[in-house]
């Protein structure tokens, strides 16, 4: 991702290329033998994602579906919270306010304990709540204001759009057991209460 001549910038910043230039070396790197080296730091990478899922670089948004789907599928985030576009041979920082998805749009399939909630990211990935797959919500201390999420891949998590939230707020439930209010999905219970810790209930807990 690195082009030949960058090098990682004396305040931790760097320009590593336009958005077409990483992404074709991103694309090439893939077809270079992955080794035990540690990837080689580019620095920054001047790139942003905002709470909306839109990408951005040096301020601009990158329009361009296909290059935002392939930086994501190269987006890493280390135990420190922070996030990196990671190949083989090269990796580079970048800043994300929120999450680095969101969730655009909700299935259901099923009902009760063996329901299904299938949900589809802005950049079309698929995934179904569950155990690979759990759904928590923050809510703002001093607004009361809920921030609903769901896992995506490792570490790396959707932010629900209000629509998507609202639609889940639909399903709530009463567990008759803890009396916490969520919603199921893949024999799977997840609290969405303010005042419960988001916990994964399993289904023999019914």
């Amino acid at each position: 991702m690195c082009s030949e001549s960058s090098k990682p910038a004396k305040s931790g910043t760097s320009s590593a290329g336009d958005p077409q230039g990483i992404f074709e070396r991103i694309e090439k790197s893939r077809e270079t033998t992955q080794s035990k080296r540690v990837p080689i730091d580019c620095g920054h990478f001047d790139m942003r994602i905002t709470r909306d899922g839109t990408w951005h670089y040096r301020g601009s948004p990158i329009h361009r579906k296909p290059l935002v789907t392939l930086f994501s599928s190269v987006l890493k985030r280390d135990a420190d919270g922070q996030f990196w576009l990671e190949t083989p041979v090269e990796r580079g920082r970048i800043d994300v306010d929120d999450a680095p998805f969101t969730a655009v749009e909700m299935n259901v399939e099923g009902e009760g304990p063996d329901q299904k909630l299938i949900f589809r990211t802005n950049l079309d990935e698929i995934m179904t709540a569950g155990p690979d797959h759990p759904i928590r919500v923050i809510f703002d201390e001093s607004t009361g204001e809920p921030s609903p999420y769901i896992l995506v891949r490792e570490h790396l998590e959707a932010l629900l759009t209000r629509a998507v939230y609202y639609a889940l707020a639909e399903l709530v439930i009463e567990d008759p057991v803890s009396g916490q209010l969520g919603v199921w999905s893949e024999g799977r219970f997840f609290s969405l209460g303010p005042d419960e810790e988001n916990t994964v209930l399993e289904e023999s807990s019914v």
